[in-house]
């Protein structure tokens, strides 16, 4: 009996024993060999990270307007559970779908949704109509909430939620929508800058860790871990706002017009190649850019299609003749056609203008003249040179995605012959082409063309700017001068210029037409005709430089004199305005001018308090007039330096354009106006000739838009306009509609 109570004992304590010896090696284990693991598994637990998400960069034009920036957004949310629970599904299904325009029956299915257990969710957003909405879509879901609550009182959450987000927003909404690309819903760079400067613009998310105790909430002495985001750099673009518009609006109205598949419009500065607009038709909008938009829409023509340029690249075979010293404008040749090894060539009118001179063959755009100076003077090998020297052939190098190199294969004599008059094996771009004739504007210098101004790290305040580069000297300056004087003439020869409709009196212009026949199997279709302009201004002093072409016009007897240069002359004419280029008078036949009656040089009064402004502004007898309520002149135009012309202001802005009200401009000229207007960055449209009578302010494109009528003047009154100007001097205000915003002055 003893022993076996023994046996008992040693048993239960043997158990025992090894049980503990099992908890502690267990303990052992757990604590020591798999210490490190449970830590970091523990620490996970009572640790929350949160990301703390980079703002990406802002996308300005020259002048600091925004066309890119990070705006808040909100996405709507359903709670299936919540929703069914309290049997809302009607209401919401209906009230949701209104505000959203929401297909019913799919969100209907959202507010049923239900896990694969059968339980309904918790959570589930309303994609795509309420995902990353904006503030007034934003609004009206939060009013339709605040209807629900009123109806069902008792019901403290009725399962809809907004989740603040944000999301990339384009303030001009479709303006520079080539340019600029577009972010996805997923916030993916897809195209155009957006996508070429992705990692700058993007920046490097940060992130805070702290710890939390059971309940989740956090404790305010633990130690927290932060890294502060970097927020994604600023671009600053070479793109004037202003020019963008009238770019926009002037193919809008081609196109409309004309029909075509497609049409490209390029403008630059070309003494150092910076864009001052770009766009393309079709085109779409960034901020929706789902919405039934073709998959061309998106296609940024200006640099990646590749076409035959026809006779706007007899600049090139010009500028060859010219720098070899081969063209003589008053030597004559028979026009009509010319035999080259394998093929006859033949001028537009077949039959030619019998014998002509070499001039009279450039204004005319003679094939035949171009082949004899090309393909006979210059030859084959000569003039492949010239072609490669204006940059064909290859990538400009422009800050932009997916651009073409184009084609310069010629192998077949008739090839050479062919690419002196712009067709053959020769494929450009759009971007191509304003290179090669800005060498031709600026003196000979082919430059790189560039679309970024610069690129600012809002961290550290660094800026890098973006430094004019000149890639050859591909003709002398002089020379570069002669063949300017020879395109000019194209434009200003009114009677047989192929240019003639690019004229725009006061201002010389150089320029040269282009049609060229679209190959189709095989074969040149003369029903379908890609047509283009391409010039610069003023001839003397070039500021802009600009190329408008249009892929097949629904009228195919248009050509690029007929089609194109009209668009060409509205954009430059108002552009140069903006400018404040002053116009000049034609003295006569020989295409010499003079410039109109001028007054003092602009002194600069940037930065000085308004008073003092006015006062040295005055003391050199200067008129001016003001705009703002700040107390410093932040901006003047014309810039300091300039040549008043006489009767004309110098307008001084107090505060920035856009938050100063549109002045009363009843009464002044259109050149007046417009020169009113640049100064507030404000684009212009005109009805009429003459006067301003009536003004109208519309919102358009995120911006403001003044449209003007005109009405000549009476002829028993005196006109309008500066001496209106001259009476509202001593400091009175300027119309009823400016208020405090504008005041002219006369010394």
């Amino acid at each position: 009996m003893i022993k076996r109570i023994k046996l008992r004992t040693l048993l239960i304590g043997g158990c025992i024993t090894l049980f503990f010896a099992v908890l502690m090696g267990r303990a052992f284990w757990l604590q020591v060999v798999q210490a490190d693991f449970w830590q970091a598994h523990a620490e996970e637990l009572w640790s929350t990270k949160k990301p703390l998400p980079a703002t990406r960069g802002t996308i300005t034009d020259r002048n600091g307007d925004v066309l890119a920036v990070d705006a808040p957004a909100y996405t709507v949310a359903v709670n299936p559970e919540i929703i069914n629970k309290y049997g809302l599904q009607d209401e919401v299904v209906e009230g949701l779908g209104k505000v959203l325009g929401k297909d019913e029956n799919e969100l209907r299915d959202i507010v049923n949704a239900k896990k694969e257990s059968g339980e309904y969710f918790t959570q589930r957003e309303v994609r795509n109509e309420g995902w990353k909405i904006d503030q007034d879509l934003k609004d009206q879901v939060q009013a339709f909430i605040g209807e629900l609550k009123e109806e069902h009182q008792d019901l403290q959450d009725i399962g809809i939620y907004l989740i603040k987000d944000q999301k990339r927003y384009y303030p001009k909404q479709s303006l520079a929508s080539h340019v600029l690309g577009y972010l996805d819903r997923e916030g993916k760079a897809v195209s155009g800058l957006e996508a070429f400067f992705d990692e700058q613009l993007k920046g490097i998310d940060g992130s805070i860790e702290y710890k939390r105790d059971g309940r989740g909430i956090e404790i305010p002495k633990a130690s927290e871990i932060y890294n502060p985001p970097k927020d994604g750099k600023n671009l600053k673009l070479t793109i004037d706002y202003t020019i963008q518009y009238y770019i926009e609006q002037a193919m809008k109205e081609a196109y409309d017009q004309l029909q075509p598949i497609s049409m490209t419009v390029i403008a630059a500065d070309p003494n150092t190649m910076e864009i001052l607009g770009m766009a393309n038709m079709p085109t779409y909008n960034p901020n929706e850019y789902w919405a039934d938009v073709d998959q061309k829409n998106f296609y940024n023509h200006a640099i990646k299609s590749v076409y035959e340029p026809g006779s706007t690249f007899k600049i090139v075979t010009l500028a060859g003749a010219v720098q070899d010293g081969l063209f003589n404008p008053n030597a004559t040749y028979r026009s009509g056609s010319i035999r080259v090894p394998g093929q006859t060539i033949h001028d537009l009118k077949r039959s030619g203008w019998g014998e002509i001179t070499y001039l009279e063959g450039v204004k005319r755009s003679s094939n035949v003249a171009f082949v004899k100076l090309g393909y006979e003077m210059l030859g084959p090998e000569r003039l492949k040179t010239y072609v490669d020297q204006f940059g064909f052939g290859k990538k400009t190098g422009i800050e932009l995605p997916g651009e073409s190199k184009g084609i310069v294969d010629p192998v077949q004599q008739a090839d050479f012959a062919a690419m002196a008059y712009g067709h053959g094996k020769l494929l450009v771009t759009p971007l191509q082409q304003i290179v090669a004739v800005s060498a031709i504007a600026n003196g000979g210098k082919l430059m790189e063309p560039h679309i970024v101004k610069s690129i600012a790290d809002p961290r550290t305040g660094e800026t890098l700017n973006t430094e004019p580069k000149v890639v050859e000297q591909v003709i002398s300056p002089d020379k570069a001068k002669e063949v300017g004087g020879y395109l000019e003439q194209v434009v200003s020869d009114q009677k047989i210029g192929t240019g003639r409709h690019a004229y725009i009196d006061g201002y010389r212009i150089a320029g040269k037409t282009g049609t060229a026949v679209k190959v189709v199997n095989g074969q040149y279709d003369y029903t379908k005709q890609v047509v283009s302009f391409i010039g610069y201004a003023p001839v003397d002093d070039p500021k802009i430089a600009v190329i408008v072409l249009i892929d097949e016009p629904k009228d195919s007897e248009l050509g690029g004199g007929t089609a194109a240069a009209p668009v060409f002359k509205k954009i430059v004419n108002q552009t140069l305005q903006y400018m404040g280029v002053p116009k000049k008078i034609d003295a006569g036949s020989d295409a010499q001018s003079k410039t109109a009656a001028s007054g003092p040089k602009v002194p600069d009064v940037g930065g000085l308090p308004v008073k003092q402004a006015k006062d040295q502004l005055s003391a050199s007898g200067i008129s001016y007039a003001t705009y703002g309520k700040g107390t410093e002149i932040i901006s003047q135009f014309p810039k300091a330096g300039s040549t008043l012309k006489a009767g004309q202001f110098v307008y001084l802005l107090t505060e920035k354009g856009s938050d100063i009200n549109v002045p009363n401009l009843q009464g002044e000229s259109l050149r007046d106006a417009m020169e009113m207007l640049s100064v507030l960055q404000i684009p212009v449209s005109a009805k009429g000739e003459g006067y301003v009578v009536s003004q109208e302010v519309v919102n358009e494109d995120g911006g403001r838009r003044v449209i003007l009528t005109l009405e000549p003047p009476d002829k028993e009154e005196t006109p309008p306009g500066d001496g209106q100007a001259e009476d509202a001097g001593d400091g009175g205000e300027k119309g009823d509609d400016a208020g405090e915003n504008a005041t002219q002055d006369s010394p």
